[in-house]
């Protein structure tokens, strides 16, 4: 596959069976945070506290697995943190691993740029080591333009 190819967004998937994306709620966030911890063990992602993960569940959307009688599993979740009209981010995207590959991150970083969309936004941007992954649902590194995102990390990156 050439790099053109790879940046492409691929076609939506169908999601497995019992597997829907809903709008996430404050209740969401202790589960939502439990589901984000091994990613943060592993430095995949930054720590968040109770309270931001409480504030990104307002542009935040859940995976869940229904479980016959019993609540459903929160199994993905992801958001979008809009910064302004011009610019917003897409932030915290986990699924649980037996359901990697199987549309669900996808359908996620979907909804989030949805809701960025709906809102007018301009830009988002991701900030990730799964560059395959982002690349397929439609993130390049430079913007037609030619922006490029530039860092200068002012403290180190500290895991709990």
């Amino acid at each position: 596959m050439s790099d053109q190819d790879a940046s492409e967004p691929r076609p939506a998937r169908t999601l497995p069976d019992g597997v829907t994306i809903r709008q996430a709620l404050p209740s969401d966030a202790e589960l939502i945070h439990v589901l984000l911890r091994p990613y943060v063990m592993q430095r995949l992602l930054l720590s968040r506290t109770e309270a931001e993960i409480i504030e990104l569940t307002r542009h935040g959307f859940v995976a869940e697995q229904d479980q016959g009688d019993a609540s459903p599993e929160l199994i993905g979740f992801a958001a979008v943190e809009i910064y302004s009209p011009k610019l917003a981010e897409l932030q915290c995207l986990a699924v649980k691993t037996p359901f990697r590959g199987t549309g669900v991150g996808r359908a996620l970083v979907q909804k989030c740029l949805d809701r960025a969309r709906d809102l007018d936004v301009m830009e988002v941007m991701a900030i990730s080591s799964s560059e395959i992954f982002l690349r397929g649902c439609g993130f390049e590194y430079a913007l037609p333009d030619q922006k490029k995102a530039l860092f200068c990390q002012l403290r180190p990156r500290l895991h709990e």
